[in-house]
């Protein structure tokens, strides 16, 4: 007679063996990981295994040494920056010029995205799309070049002030006008174009759920609130998480090249500082371990937002 089965293992289902099905969908379908061979290779060389360069934070760097042979000196680079007298003003600039365009820029995309939506003339409505995208395609250093055009002290807006009979006003000079002008120009430059995810989304709603709406007596806006935002709720998730995930990284080109020695209090941000000390000081290893530390803060706030977006609605990154 054989063995009765132990206590602990009666009622209770051997666990399939996913090793070996993987295994065989995957000779299966060798076609297609053939296929995503190059992108991983891709990643591997040029994502991640340049992270081995990031020891250099930790290091005294020599050109002459190399990464290896250059002396190991711990955190001393994080604490010379924790103590600096500008590492403050660092951060309140950064974090203060990334909320503030976190916070203007990413709803006007859904707005516009929605207006849109309600359009009925199709021909105002591509038109409308291609002024609104275009401003995508003009490089930073034109945009910035636009931008001394229109706001230098001899510029169309301060000839249209003047008009009036007030005073000139120097934007490009002023430390309290660089926050309005760079958040201004991510408007004018980006709106349009991120709006395109969510025209996407918005186009794969079911017309018929609007129908049964106006059969409802529901009015546009109800159709919106009830039924387009919902529709486009977990992209706005998603995109709001890498947003926030990505907050400390603000823009470098146009920062550098909007700043001048007088807006510099307001205008010297993390990425300016990195470029500064480690490409014109030659300070390697004190620059990396800044940008370490910005990627580390980058990478705790999105863990974090996208835990709370789990939470509360269902939907992440992961």
């Amino acid at each position: 007679m054989p063995n009765p089965a132990p206590l602990f293992t009666k009622g209770i289902e051997k666990p399939p063996k996913y090793h070996k099905n993987r295994w065989k969908l995957i000779k299966q379908n060798w076609e297609l990981y053939l296929f995503l061979l190059p992108t991983l290779v891709y990643f591997l060389i040029f994502h991640y295994w340049p992270m081995y360069g990031v020891q250099i934070a930790f290091r005294n760097f020599s050109p002459a040494l190399g990464i290896t042979g250059s002396e190991w000196v711990g955190l001393e680079h994080f604490i010379r920056f924790f103590e600096s007298y500008n590492f403050w003003t660092l951060m309140y600039n950064t974090l203060s010029l990334s909320v503030l365009q976190l916070v203007i820029t990413f709803p006007l995309p859904i707005i516009v995205a929605l207006m849109l939506n309600q359009l009925i003339f199709k021909r105002y409505k591509r038109f409308v799309q291609t002024v609104i995208y275009a401003p995508h395609f003009i490089s930073v250093v034109v945009l910035v070049g636009m931008a001394y055009v229109f706001f230098s002290n001899n510029g169309l807006i301060n000839n249209f002030i003047m008009i009036f009979g007030m005073d000139s006003i120097n934007f490009l000079a002023d430390a309290n006008w660089f926050k309005p002008l760079y958040v201004g120009s991510s408007v004018w430059q980006e709106t349009g174009w991120a709006a395109i995810i969510y025209l996407a989304a918005l186009a794969a709603v079911n017309p018929e759920l609007h129908e049964a709406a106006i059969v409802d007596g529901a009015s546009k806006f109800q159709r919106v609130i009830h039924i387009d935002i919902p529709a486009i709720l977990p992209i706005m998730i998603i995109l709001l998480v890498l947003s926030v995930g990505n907050i400390m990284n603000i823009g470098f080109e146009k920062a550098y090249l909007l700043q001048t020695p007088l807006n510099q209090s307001s205008s010297e941000i993390i990425p300016t500082y990195v470029y500064k000390v480690g490409l014109q000081q030659a300070q390697y290893s004190f620059a990396a371990a800044v940008g370490l530390f910005n990627a580390i803060i980058n990478l705790i706030l999105l863990w974090y937002v996208n835990r709370i977006a789990k939470r509360i609605s269902g939907q992440g990154l992961w």
